[in-house]
């Protein structure tokens, strides 16, 4: 199978609960020591893939996003970025996150720290969550359809930003610090993150997740197997075969 870098699927080797008021189709009003890497990939040996639907404003997606990488590299498969509006995913489905329902919000607090010092990599509660993700997963999906090899180091600060510092990215003046911060220009991120076509995909990628029956994040599939949560890497791995 041969992955190519068109719109949405941008390819590489190698929570659960962001706020948002948009349905799919409205209209619209990190890390490791060595953080992931996304080059885009061409080919792999066996056409193995790895579909990760993400929102950086999950806490769990982005424990998947610091582990994905070399676990697809070990199996030979290529990871497929997927970035989608968790809140429009869950206005569609009449979902809501963990995060907002008491006691199971404090324990999963908890198991994400476990998980995280299993993993080895840095990650703090972020105290101004939930945060409005809307224009960052613009920006991750601007990048990843006419940047692609500039979605590493996007995704790295916003991750970085949101779960290692952590920031308030709900206010635009930290949304540009963390952005400057990083080298981005950012009237430049901001014109990309505005484009039609950019909104579009990432409606369409939202409303493809809700079709394929997911139902919060992160969410893998290989092949028509869907693994919902940081903590089902193991199965996403045996899926692969590796």
């Amino acid at each position: 199978m041969r992955s190519r870098a068109t719109p949405g699927r941008t390819s590489s080797t190698c929570g659960r609960g962001p706020r948002s008021s948009e349905a799919p189709g409205e209209k619209e009003t990190a890390v490791t020591t060595t953080e992931p890497q996304t080059q885009t990939q061409t080919e792999t040996k066996d056409g193995k893939t790895v579909e990760f639907y993400f929102d950086v404003g999950s806490p769990a997606a982005y424990l998947a996003w610091t582990q994905l990488p070399r676990l697809c590299a070990e199996a030979g498969a290529a990871l497929v970025w997927k970035p989608m509006l968790l809140g429009g995913v869950f206005q569609a489905i009449g979902n809501r996150s963990p995060a907002e329902i008491p006691g199971k919000g404090a324990y999963l607090m908890r198991d994400l720290a476990r998980h995280a010092a299993r993993y080895g990599v840095p990650w703090v509660r972020n105290p101004h969550f939930p945060i409005h993700t809307l224009l960052l997963m613009r920006g991750a999906t601007g990048f990843l359809m006419h940047e692609p090899a500039r979605l590493d180091a996007y995704l790295g600060a916003v991750m970085r930003a949101m779960w290692v510092e952590p920031r308030d990215l709900n206010d635009p003046a930290e949304v540009v610090a963390m952005l400057q911060s990083a080298g981005f220009d950012t009237a430049a991120v901001s014109a990309l993150a505005t484009r039609p076509d950019v909104k579009d995909r990432l409606k369409a990628t939202t409303g493809e997740a809700v079709a394929r029956g997911v139902f919060g994040a992160p969410t893998m599939f290989v092949g028509d197997a869907m693994f919902w949560g940081q903590d089902r890497l193991d199965f996403v791995r045996e899926a692969l075969g590796a």
